[in-house]
């Protein structure tokens, strides 16, 4: 290690220049990877797209780390796949690997030898071996049904020690098997939100406007010769900012919001004097229960308004929600 003392401003060059090395020197790591996506890829694929299993995902160290990543987008893409520790594989866990799974091992070295230990196991159940190994010519690669090769010139650690370069070689080629998977399997957004639920996409794929719209006695209504004081009382006690107006005969004839409100005292009325048909927006925007809450999203943006009443298939009303629904929902 170097003695030299360096000034606040030269220490921060040094540790650009360092940060910069690191990244183009896996940036060129991970670019090399085009030249092995050929036909060995195609094959992991194919043993892949046929598992009637769940793909098994395995690997020591930082490899395992990596392993555990690319188990996690499989599955998320529509590719079953768990990760199992090579070293516990041996002390039980191989019993969660069934003959109808296809086996996904890591290696940089290829000669790990937790993996080359439950070889002859996955051997004996028939179940397809793809190794991903910096080595071809290691034993992983040699007993594999299909090997990629992932291997680096160096790892962007200086002292080519630390495994940097190869890991993300790694994954990057885990993400290109778990994505071509994905396009050959027609995944959709829809696929992808029902297994992510919790996340932000799977609330806007999946939440329907009756899952969070106003219903019943919740729903902001005056009758269509209301005053404008009894559309204030009805908008002040449902707190959403508007509220509906029903004709005679129980349909939907328009909407009232806080907005028609402030444009109508610009005008200097008699609340308590004034029907509310007279100042309403006949029909307004509505949504249909059965939508997706993101189109109601969708209808609200395009129309620069804040909220919506919700009908159904014959234009009756069945709810009312605002931006601060769509908000509290996570939609938008």
């Amino acid at each position: 290690m170097s003695n030299r003392q360096y000034s606040e401003e030269e220490e921060s060059a040094r540790l650009q220049a360092l940060g910069l090395a690191v990244i183009r020197s896996e940036a060129a790591a991970v670019l090399d990877l085009c030249q092995r996506v050929g036909a060995t890829f195609a094959r992991a694929c194919r043993f892949m797209l046929g598992c009637e299993g769940r793909i098994v995902v395995t690997g020591m160290g930082k490899s395992g780390h990596v392993c555990s990543k690319i188990a996690a987008t499989l599955a998320s893409t529509g590719s079953p796949a768990f990760f199992v520790h090579p070293g516990e594989a041996s002390h039980g866990d191989l019993g969660m690997i069934t003959p109808k799974d296809v086996v996904l091992a890591l290696s940089n070295s290829g000669e790990t030898q937790e993996l080359l230990t439950i070889i002859p196991i996955i051997k004996r159940l028939g179940v397809p071996l793809i190794a991903l190994t910096g080595n071809p010519s290691s034993t992983l690669a040699s007993e594999a049904d299909v090997h990629i090769d992932v291997s680096v010139e160096q790892e962007a650690c200086p002292l080519n020690l630390a495994p940097t370069s190869s890991t993300t070689a790694a994954l990057v080629m885990g993400d290109a098997l778990a994505i071509a998977l994905l396009e050959a399997r027609g995944f959709t957004e829809q696929d992808f939100a029902r297994s992510h639920p919790g996340g932000s996409l799977g609330r806007r794929l999946l939440l329907h406007i009756s899952d969070i719209m106003h219903a019943g006695d919740a729903i902001p209504r005056v009758g269509s010769n209301a005053t404008l004081k009894d559309a204030l009382v009805e908008m002040t006690a449902k707190g959403l900012g508007m509220t509906a107006i029903i004709d005679d005969q129980g349909g939907l004839a328009g909407i009232y919001t806080d907005g028609d409100l402030r444009r109508t005292l610009d005008r200097d009325i008699n609340l308590s004097a004034s029907r509310i048909k007279d100042y309403m927006t006949a029909g307004g925007k509505t949504a249909q229960v059965d939508m997706l809450a993101a189109e109601a999203l969708q209808i609200m943006q395009q129309n620069k308004i804040n909220a919506l009443l919700i009908v159904d298939g014959e234009n009756r009303l069945v709810g009312a929600l605002n931006m601060h629904d769509l908000l509290r929902a996570g939609v938008v």
